[in-house]
């Protein structure tokens, strides 16, 4: 009988790592207001400080909500009010940067993205998809707001902006615009921003959130060797915008010294993502 139960409690813990709810691929550092998330299709609930968040978890803040969530890492996202957002593929282990894989999307609202390891190691595996574009980076602190068009500042790092138009680069200190996901993304003053685009990155950039680039296990003990074992929505299913990952990639990892506020375009090509 000692022998039975002591195969059941081990099942039992087995089964518990290899589920994806058993890992803790990022944690909500902070939260603020009411703040809600589902994963899947499951109905959205509300969530409290240091709550796990697994790939396919969906993510909403209402009026004066915020939250900050920091994933194994050191890569950290800031939500603003009214957002939804949703980490569609997340892979990390630090010994295996091969495998190493951020897929996220913004549906609507404002949200800042903190590189971390992954971000400064390996660059080309990090995409966020919006409406009007795909966004990559290169060690990189960037926020974006959606009202349609969509506005991006660029705090540090430089990015790549991709969709149907082609690909244009912003480096540290840029803000831009773009209209539509047939729109190449332009240079815009700050002065230029909306009013309540320019409260959203005022409010994230005031956020303490770390250095881009900061070491693993940033996720309040997740445990970084879990991530990469984690499953997730395979790349193929990320809303239009997948299939030029690699085109945005390319864009933000170019080691040219672009001046703020300039851009670089790109004819857009078919790219077929790996999902790693």
């Amino acid at each position: 009988m000692r022998r039975s139960l002591l195969v059941a409690l081990g099942f039992g813990l087995w089964s518990l790592l290899a589920s994806p709810f058993g890992f803790a691929n990022g944690i909500f550092q902070s939260v603020s207001g009411d703040v809600r998330a589902a994963v899947g299709t499951a109905a959205p609930t509300s969530v409290a400080k240091d709550q796990r968040v697994v790939p396919g978890t969906t993510v909403t803040t209402g009026p004066g909500a915020q939250t900050i969530l920091r994933f194994d890492d050191g890569h950290v996202v800031v939500l603003n009010e009214n957002t939804e957002f949703r980490v569609t593929q997340y892979s990390f282990d630090n010994s295996r940067p091969q495998g190493d894989n951020i897929a996220m999307q913004l549906l609507k609202g404002a949200m800042r993205s903190v590189s971390g390891v992954i971000g400064s190691r390996s660059r080309q595996s990090f995409a966020l998809v919006a409406p009007q574009a795909t966004i990559g980076i290169r060690g990189t602190d960037f926020m974006i707001a959606l009202v349609n068009p969509a506005y991006l500042s660029v705090l540090q790092g430089a990015i790549g902006v991709s969709n149907a138009a082609g690909s244009a680069a912003f480096a540290a200190g840029a803000t831009a615009t773009v209209a539509s996901a047939t729109t190449l993304a332009v240079a815009i003053s700050a002065a230029a921003l909306p009013a309540a685009v320019a409260s959203s990155f005022s409010s994230m950039s005031s956020v303490a959130v770390g250095a881009a680039g900061a070491g693993a296990g940033g996720a309040g003990g997740a445990g970084s060797a879990t991530g990469a074992a984690a499953g997730g929505i395979t790349g193929g299913m990320i809303a239009a915008g997948a299939a030029i990952v690699g085109v945005a990639a390319a864009a933000a990892s170019s080691d040219g010294t672009s001046t703020p506020g300039a851009t670089t375009t790109t004819t857009t090509t078919t790219t077929t993502t790996t999902t790693k």
